[in-house]
């Protein structure tokens, strides 16, 4: 747990170990809300906000990590990651707020809505043996939802992963995109903020041409959405060891994963990207029982459809 202390000006910098308990003179720090490879996120209380009578004055706060926060371009880092977030719009993807820096205790953060509930990884502590398909669906559909939208804006996330998903009272939300880039910039393979020191990717949902060096792609996306909800469905990773033999991997058909899901799902977590043919698009369609959208996609796969089970 950090701790929480004033801001004793120049010459005493704090860390986000040592935060102060207001920062920029208007947000009150309270607690610890989770920490991650890049950063830390406190919820904080939105001091001008009470003023003026705003019946919500809290915030989620996000600062930089330990090991980043005295890097050269710690603040682009974390600009990069906002910038990002507030492109984008979404019922199911976090709303970024406003970016600041503390003057007085050399401190960039930024703002996003507070959210109650438990991120997927939790919810997995609490379902081991894996979520119902009732349950379930309706995480997916926001899930690929989510990120159908974000492709549709532009931008990849690079990290899906069951910690960056929260559902609650709220609905479902897709954050942290720290490692997320345009596809613009990966397109025009323009230079970017290094990721190397992140030791960044998750290797249960990283695809592998990504392990590989490959850049960020769309598909990269859905190979590890798709992992994300063969572990909901099956209370176990679908890639446990698949670094070691990626042309052996036996996946089991997932839970009450109806047959025609688990058919466009498995396509999605295939090692290939060449041959994850189906789309997030389409996988939404299937995963939602529309119609139309599995009808389309067992044609282009030349497949005869299944029935429900």
């Amino acid at each position: 747990m950090s701790d929480i202390q004033p801001c004793s000006g120049a010459g005493s910098t704090p860390t986000p170990t040592t935060i102060p308990f207001l920062l920029a003179g208007r947000y009150r720090i309270e607690r610890v809300l989770g920490a991650g490879g890049m950063g830390v996120v406190y919820r904080a209380r939105d001091l001008l906000h009470e003023q003026f009578g705003e019946s919500e004055s809290s915030v989620a706060l996000k600062v930089l990590g330990e090991t980043f926060f005295r890097t050269t371009d710690a603040h682009v880092l974390l600009y990069s990651e906002f910038a990002l977030t507030r492109r984008l719009l979404h019922e199911h993807v976090i709303r970024a707020y406003s970016f600041e820096v503390d003057t007085a205790c050399e401190m960039a953060f930024y703002t996003m809505e507070l959210m109650t509930g438990l991120t997927l990884d939790r919810l997995l502590l609490e379902c081991p043996g894996g979520l119902p398909w009732h349950e379930l669906q309706p995480i997916a559909i926001g899930l690929l939802d989510a990120l159908r939208y974000t492709h549709q804006q532009g931008v990849l996330h690079g990290d899906v992963k069951p910690g960056n998903v929260m559902v609650g009272d709220q609905g479902l939300r897709l954050f942290d995109f720290g490692l997320g880039q345009t596809v613009e910039q990966v397109a025009a393979g323009l230079p970017g903020l290094s990721r190397s020191r992140f030791n960044a990717w998750t290797p249960s949902y990283a695809a592998p041409e990504l392990l590989d060096g490959a850049p960020l792609s769309a598909n990269a996306d859905l190979y590890a959405a798709a992992c994300v909800l063969y572990e909901l469905a099956q209370g176990r990773r679908a890639s446990d060891g698949h670094l070691k033999s990626r042309t052996a991997a036996r996946w089991d058909s997932p839970g009450e994963l109806p047959r025609h899901c688990w058919a466009a799902l498995r396509m999605a977590m295939n090692f290939d990207p060449h041959r994850r043919t189906v789309t997030i698009g389409e996988l939404r369609e299937v995963m939602g029982y529309a119609k139309n959208g599995i009808r389309h996609w067992f044609k282009r796969q030349g497949c005869t459809q299944p029935t429900k089970s």
